[in-house]
């Protein structure tokens, strides 16, 4: 599973979840001019299959508008510190590992 952070997600935890998913970037860190527009970053994820993490439910109106892929993980946690997203994100992999695989969905909300 490769994931892609949205701007909303700090780039610390790209380092952290590398032990955990195959791939994680940053929006920020990738081949895209800043700030970049959720278009932009929808494209980049689809041409190269991530999977976007993000508090930003405008991804989950894209999606409703353009389908999938790029599949989407919403995280409904309001502020957290980098260590709870973390853990959380790894506790959800068998869940992240099923929407990847899905043909049926491309959403994932995280409470």
């Amino acid at each position: 599973m490769k994931l892609l952070l949205d701007a909303n997600l700090s780039h610390r935890l790209t380092t952290k979840l590398l032990s955990h998913f195959e791939a994680c970037y940053h929006v920020d860190y990738i081949d895209l001019q800043l700030p970049a527009q959720d278009i932009e970053i929808w494209n980049f994820a689809k041409q190269h299959d991530l999977i976007i993490v993000t508090n930003d439910s405008d991804f989950y109106y894209l999606l409703n508008q353009k389908g999938f892929p790029p599949k989407i993980i919403l995280l409904k946690t309001g502020n957290q510190s980098n260590n709870f997203i973390e853990s959380l994100l790894i506790k959800h992999a068998v869940d992240i590992n099923d929407l990847k695989e899905s043909k049926e969905y491309g959403f994932l909300e995280i409470l």
